[in-house]
């Protein structure tokens, strides 16, 4: 199988609802042989997540723990029709990457179409960089349409492998069009854990396996050459400092 360099998408005790420290998800990290490893707490609006100050707080944020190279973004809320986020852009311009995702906690969402609608506007936003979970069957979506505007404005679909295995059942055949829609369009996938366990760090085997069913190139996987998620890394934290 596919060996993954990274995982972008991993919560902490700050998301409310997660059950380890970045220290413990860090020395998983590395006992899975991965090299980078992305913090990605849910924003404010997500019962039980951290205030903003946490995310302001970044410069106490480690660069690095026993090897492992640290990233300190957010999975961010889309809180209305207008695609308004939970965090304020001279928040997420300060992190250094921000992941978007639907969550009914926070907002409830609406047909194909209208969803579809609220996250081509939150996709504007120039400090969003990652969609979370989009084929989540609670929020229905024109995957063409989708994906095609995340390529042309560069951002990144995820691939999440709780999705198949502990949340949002009912994902795999909406991931696996919209993993034949990234193959026609040109477009990247990034392979997330999702992990609110440490134990769960690295975990990738389900949408491996989809994304092999499907005969996906692994060289549109993002996580597949560490060089590649770091160069992609680096380009956003460059984006974020110039812009």
């Amino acid at each position: 199988m596919t060996k993954l360099w990274g995982d972008l998408h991993v919560h902490t005790i700050a998301s409310g609802h997660g059950y380890s420290t970045v220290w413990e998800n860090a020395l998983i990290a590395r006992a899975k042989g991965l090299r980078i490893l992305g913090i990605a707490d849910h924003s404010p609006s997500m019962p039980g997540g951290p205030s903003f100050m946490y995310f302001e707080a970044k410069g106490h944020f480690p660069s690095q723990i026993e090897g492992v190279r640290l990233y300190f973004g957010v999975e961010v809320d889309i809180v209305d029709k207008s695609g308004k986020l939970d965090l304020d852009d001279h928040i997420l311009r300060r992190l250094d990457y921000a992941i978007v995702s639907f969550h009914p906690q926070v907002f409830r969402g609406g047909s194909r179409e209208e969803n579809t609608d609220t996250l081509l506007r939150a996709l504007e936003n120039p400090w969003v960089d990652i969609i979370a979970h989009p084929g989540n069957p609670r929020f229905p979506l024109d995957y063409k349409k989708v994906v095609g505007e995340a390529v042309a404005r560069g951002k990144i679909l995820e691939i999440n492998n709780s999705s198949f295995s502990v949340s949002r059942k009912g994902s795999k055949e909406n991931c696996m069009r919209i993993a034949q829609e990234v193959m026609e369009q040109g477009g990247w996938v990034i392979v997330s854990s999702d992990a609110h366990f440490c134990q769960e760090v690295g975990e990738f085997t389900e949408a491996l396996k989809m994304l092999q069913e499907v005969n996906f190139s692994v060289e549109r996987i993002l996580n597949a050459s560490s060089v590649t998620l770091e160069r992609f890394l680096e380009r956003l934290i460059q984006k974020r400092r110039e812009g």
